[in-house]
């Protein structure tokens, strides 16, 4: 079963570098990687020449930027019956194509695999939505974030299975592109299931010390594909709706002023100013 990782970049390389070493230890060989460079000065040629002749890599150079659309254009590269998309940032513990693989081939039904996101520790999560707890999850409750998912696509809606270019780093919405995909696979009826036991590595960046302007640009793509789904008046995303736009930014900054943390009041506050102001800019 061959595995394809397409890999968007623009402007880092030295983190590519641990990236393209983690997959020289990979103890699962059947794969390949599909760079698709959006790099308009060369900037990771010297990087990614030392591995091209270790492992399958097709080092593509693109005139555009946009991560979705840079994934959608090695989507259309992959030669894999499993796809993911791999952050230009982590690094891949050595067992996880091969524990990914024994996966879809022991749950017959499985679509979507999520594993853990772990902060270069073995115990200590990293960003996105994660669990000690293995489990099957729906769109109700999404689990992991878009370097974390592999599909498997001979058991999804093949049709359903492309990035909205509307979303993501470069686009008009600048995040929220991985859980529009994984909500719009699993409304399709994809069956997926969430393992922490197999673990890449992530650096855990908080938003609230990388300042107000990131976490804002990154929660308006939240509320614009909550809004995206309410226009299709899908009634499972009134759960997002109550629970992003609501409850839990007030019940985080409720907590932030009881424990008189200002930089978390104001990333809690900054998440809901954004996906309410993505929520309300959507489809303008």
């Amino acid at each position: 079963m061959k595995v394809s990782l397409v890999l968007a970049t623009l402007g880092r390389d030295t983190e590519l570098v641990d990236f393209l070493k983690s997959l020289l230890y990979q103890s699962y060989k059947n794969f390949e990687l599909i760079i698709i460079d959006q790099n308009q000065d060369g900037k990771i040629d010297a990087v990614v020449a030392p591995f091209m002749d270790c492992f399958d890599v097709k080092h593509v150079k693109v005139d555009f930027t946009g991560n979705a659309r840079a994934r959608d254009y090695g989507i259309g590269l992959a030669q894999g019956r499993i796809v993911a998309f791999p952050d230009d940032d982590c690094v891949y513990e050595k067992s996880v194509l091969r524990k990914v693989v024994a996966e879809f081939e022991c749950r017959k039904d499985l679509g979507i695999l999520v594993v853990g996101s772990y902060d270069f520790a073995s115990t200590r999560f990293s960003i996105g939505v994660n669990s000690r707890t293995p489990r099957y999850f729906s769109r109700l409750r999404m689990m992991g974030v878009e370097f974390t998912h592999f599909f498997d696509l001979k058991r999804i809606d093949r049709q359903q299975f492309h990035l909205d270019h509307d979303f993501g780093i470069g686009s008009k919405y600048s995040g929220g592109e991985g859980f529009e995909l994984l909500y719009r696979l699993l409304r399709a009826g994809a069956t997926a299931f969430y393992t922490p036991k197999i673990r890449i590595y992530h650096a855990d960046k908080d938003h609230y010390k990388l300042g107000t302007s990131r976490m804002l640009a990154y929660s308006t793509g939240i509320g614009a594909y909550i809004r995206k789904f309410a226009n299709q008046q899908d009634l499972f995303i009134l759960y997002y709706i109550l629970r992003k736009m609501f409850i839990a930014p007030v019940f985080k900054m409720m907590l932030a002023l009881l424990l008189l943390n200002p930089k978390k009041l104001s990333y809690s506050f900054y998440n809901l100013v954004g996906i309410w102001r993505g929520f309300l800019a959507y489809g303008r």
